[in-house]
């Protein structure tokens, strides 16, 4: 089984599209902040990705442009700013930030109300402690509404996270608990790899390496969601797992591009809308 986010990303969006209407007869216009620092490649194609899917939703979208190396008290009075504009339902700042900005200040400014990529350390604690119901990290959110879509219950069930991070493995792992499952976190120093995946019946990826795992890390049981994302030698978009020599062996696998990825811009916008319920 081939486990494609596109038709889920189509039911989400025509519930936000219902949402958007509701809203507009109440005269409210949601509103996304986008905070771009500099030019970079990787930042200005998601942003021109996030601005198409804003104007087939009548989500309007303010983009605020800055140096590569402006200065963190001129980031946090914007951040300030639109904390306090009403109009501005969510704030994304796009990752990773210079290293010359103090990121940990910047976490900390904007608001728990408007924190739609759960960088604030209120909306990561009300995580930790099991509140599953309010802003989380896209990808760990997109992994769960997939398996969701495609009928799996994880309750009872072994699942192996291989990350480490607060973006991805720690708020997966809590999403992962509050359904029941057993969760073990792997990362670079894990031993017996091979034999740990083989153990589980889930296994999430996000090392962005390359097609690293085949086969011989898998069995026919095992359902694999890659959130994984780089380039092979061939330049081609893809996963950590090498997709051609696992899809026709393991039970079910989700592929990269078109598993997780078509859900987390969506979701974005879904948790947008959060603020004016």
């Amino acid at each position: 089984m081939i486990l494609k986010g596109k038709e889920l990303a189509d039911l989400i969006r025509s519930e936000i599209k219902a949402d958007v209407e509701n809203l507009k007869n109440k005269n409210i216009i949601p509103t996304l902040a986008i905070i771009r620092l500099g030019d970079e490649v990787a930042d200005i194609s998601y942003e021109n990705m996030l601005r198409k899917n804003c104007e087939k939703l009548d989500i309007k979208l303010d983009i605020y442009k800055f140096k590569r190396d402006e200065t963190t008290e001129i980031i946090k009075n914007k951040i300030l700013e639109l904390n306090n504009d009403h109009r501005i339902g969510g704030i994304l700042i796009f990752r990773p930030l210079p290293k010359s900005l103090d990121e940990d200040l910047i976490n900390n400014t904007i608001s728990p109300q408007k924190d739609i990529d759960c960088m604030n350390p209120l909306n990561k604690a009300k995580l930790y402690i099991g509140e599953t119901n309010g802003f989380m990290p896209l990808s760990p959110l997109a992994a769960s509404f997939l398996l969701d879509y495609y009928g799996f219950d994880l309750e009872g069930k072994d699942c192996l996270i291989i990350n480490k991070s607060t973006v991805v493995g720690k708020p997966l792992t809590m999403l992962l608990l509050s359904k029941g499952a057993t969760v073990t976190i792997a990362h670079s120093k894990t031993k017996n790899l091979k034999e740990k995946c083989k153990n589980a019946d889930f296994v999430f990826t996000a090392m962005g390496r390359a097609e690293m795992l085949n086969m011989e890390y898998f069995t026919e049981n095992s359902v694999i969601i890659d959130i994984g994302f780089s380039r092979n030698k061939s330049g081609k978009l893809c996963g950590d797992i090498d997709f051609d020599n696992v899809v026709d062996k393991a039970k079910a696998i989700s592929p990269v591009p078109g598993g997780v990825g078509p859900l987390t811009n969506v979701l974005l916008i879904k948790q947008l809308l959060k603020f004016y319920k």
